[in-house]
């Protein structure tokens, strides 16, 4: 079931989530239902405030078109480890739609977790897969990609959006 991705302000996105205990059945529904949203948005990731819920829960897939999904799964992810490295990378959300900023971010991470069976792992990322590790990660701790910007860059960011709902608005009056 396609879910509903909140676009900032929504102040659910500004919250922390809670960890996920063991008991938690909704758990593999939630994960389905995020993966089937996160593909219909054209997204490589998303974090369960994004839709609604405030539980430490994200879903990534980094394949490209040309590639068979391989969705990752993540129940309580922390990153245990990253680089002293970081690089600078164009990133973009889908709670802040078709706005694209420059972000520092670690060029490596290790992350633990536990996968939709509820076993703990752990995966090694850099590239792509470590940028929407360390994005998700932070959408769960109430962080938007936008906050690493300067406060000017927030400010434009934020009038460009409201800009787009203002049109988005007006078309679907007409």
């Amino acid at each position: 079931m396609k879910l509903e991705i909140l676009e900032i302000p929504h102040p659910l996105l500004r919250q922390k989530s809670v960890f996920v205990n063991k008991e938690d059945k909704e758990v593999k529904k939630l994960l389905e239902n995020m993966l089937e949203t996160m593909y219909a948005a054209h997204g490589v990731g998303l974090a369960a405030p994004q839709v609604g819920v405030l539980k430490r829960i994200v879903v990534i897939d980094t394949a490209s078109k040309e590639e068979k999904p391989n969705p990752l799964f993540l129940v309580n992810p922390k990153i245990i480890e990253h680089s002293e490295e970081t690089s600078e990378c164009s990133e973009g959300c889908l709670s802040v739609p078709n706005q694209y900023a420059s972000v520092q971010r670690y060029t490596e991470v290790t992350v633990e977790y536990e996968d939709a069976d509820r076993i703990v792992k752990q995966i090694k990322a850099e590239g792509l897969l470590a940028i929407a590790l360390q994005h998700e990660i932070d959408h769960l701790d109430g962080i938007i990609f936008i906050d690493y910007l300067s406060k000017l860059k927030q400010k434009m960011i934020l009038k460009k959006l409201e800009k787009n709902r203002k049109r988005k608005k007006m078309e679907d009056v007409e």
